[in-house]
Order: C-alpha cells, then structure tokens, then sequence
C-alpha cells in the first residue's frame, strides 16, 4: 500500500506524494523514477505487409526518448522519423490512448502490453525502461488474429462471439428505471468487475493455446448475473461457445496467464463460471 501523502486530500502537494510513490515503485530505476531522463533504445519490431506475406524482424535504433513519454508515443517519435526519411511508418493500432477501448495491442518484450501489471500498452511510460535497453515489439500471434500489417491484427473474432450471444433482449419504449430490479450487491460487484473487459485480447496473445476463454467468461459471467441476461442466459453461452470454437481459438488449460496479463485484472473464476453456465445450459438443450 502507498504510503500516506502529505497535504490535503486533493491538492497540488497530495498529489505530487502519490504519484511520486508510484513513479518510484513502477520504475527499474528506484529513486531515479522521479526524475526526468532520456534513453537511447534499440527497438526490435515486426514489420509484414498482410497477413499473407512472410514478415521479419527490423532494428531502429531511438534516442533522446523521454522517460515521461508513452510507449505509443516513442512509436510516434520513430515514425515520425521514418515519414521524413521517406520510409515506410510501422502500422499499430490505438485510439483513445487512456486505457479503455483496448486496441493498443502489442506483445512487448515477451509480454502482452509490456512489463507493467495491470495496463494497456498506451499508459505504458518509458520510464519502465533503461537507457540502451533493446524492446521486442511484435503482434498478437493468433491463428484468429491474422495480422493486417505490422503490429495491426485483426480481432473481429472476438466481435462475432460477441454477435453470437453477447446481448440481451429488452422491450422498446421508455427506459426501466435502474432500480426497478433489485439486484443483489455481490452478484453487481461480480458483473461490473466480469464486466470491466476491454477485448483487448492479451489473454488470447498470453495464452500457449491461444484460448480465448477468459475474454468469453468475463461477457458470458457479467451477463449471467444480473437478472435483465436470464432471458438469453442458457442459449448465449451455447452459441458463444460454438463461436469461439468455429473461430480457431485454441482450447483452455488453466495455466492462469491469461489473467496474470489482463490489464482489468479479470479473474480466471469466471471461467469456473462458464463451464458450469455450459454445463447446465447442455443439460438443459439434451432434454
């Protein structure tokens, strides 16, 4: 646990003690995480034209790279480069660059987003690295994950599962009032928790089987446990299933990296959840 910050809750000096302990506990450089500094790096990246093509291994070397940059913005700094040197920009996916959507996915240094637990490669700082440390950037590697371009794959597999049965069925007309349902506090704590998924697909990319059924737990779990997904509760999780299965998703083994990698931390008890919901659901589809 952090330590107590000085100040008042809230202000300038509160705020300067907290993030200190966290610059200093995330950073290789102990007390030297709360210091700015520039790195020299060598970045190893994995550059293939389509999913079709033989890709390969090319070396950049960057320098002067801020240790309060991200890692989204390093690559923004060596593309850059490129684009004036009249060379071809490494593609990567992004978008709101603040830990939410998930597309920052890159497989960095033999991790899923990188060296830090708990977070996206877009809130990963430079600050996680030493000056003239060598970074392994490649793509999700995936046989449902084809690559696009570079560090691009293509993660529509995830959104068919989704399509197959991630939904719930309500009447049109006025909304419901939120506290129409009582819901109990436990089973809301599970679904909002189950539900704080992003699809990233680091679990997928972390996998040695490439099981996506971490990510089909969480969306089948949260769903599963609020009453207004009971309609579609024993068919959702049969259809999903079967969609992941027709996708080339690999099967599970429970050696727990998945979640040791997710950066919203799901917990892996929800794939307990979902075979039990299959289990149930199959009994009940035999009958």
């Amino acid at each position: 646990m952090p330590p107590t910050p000085k100040g008042e809750f809230g202000s300038s000096t509160y705020f300067r003690e907290y993030s200190k302990y966290f610059k200093i506990k995330n950073s290789p450089l102990g007390d030297r995480g709360m210091e700015h500094y520039t790195m020299n790096l060598t970045l190893k990246v994995w550059r293939q034209k389509n999913a079709q093509s033989k890709g390969r291994f090319e070396t950049y070397e960057v320098k002067d790279i801020s240790s309060e940059m991200s890692f989204l913005e390093m690559f923004d700094v060596l593309n850059e480069r490129l684009i004036h040197e009249g060379k071809e920009p490494i593609a990567f996916d992004h978008d709101c660059r603040e830990g939410i959507c998930g597309t920052c996915s890159m497989y960095i240094n033999g991790r899923p987003h990188g060296p830090w637990h708990a977070t996206t490669t877009c809130q990963l700082h430079m600050r996680a690295f030493r000056d003239g440390d060598t970074i392994i950037v490649e793509p999700w590697r995936a046989k449902a994950f084809p690559v696009i371009k570079d560090l691009i794959v293509d993660r529509g597999a995830f959104d068919r599962i989704i399509q197959a049965g991630g939904f719930i069925s309500v009447n049109t007309g006025s909304a419901v009032d939120g506290n129409a349902i009582p819901i109990e506090k436990e089973n809301a704590d599970k679904a909002f928790a189950a539900a704080a998924c992003i699809g990233c697909g680091a679990c997928v990319a972390a996998c040695k089987n490439s099981s996506a059924l971490l990510f089909v737990a969480a969306k089948v779990a949260h769903l599963s446990l609020l009453p207004q997904g009971d309609p579609e509760r024993k068919t959702r999780v049969l259809a999903m299933i079967e969609q992941m299965d027709k996708e080339g998703f690999g099967s599970c083994s429970f050696t727990q990296a998945c979640e040791a990698v997710c950066p919203k931390e799901i917990s892996i008890t929800n794939i307990s959840r979902l075979k039990r919901e299959y289990m149930f659901a199959g009994l009940a589809a035999d009958k």
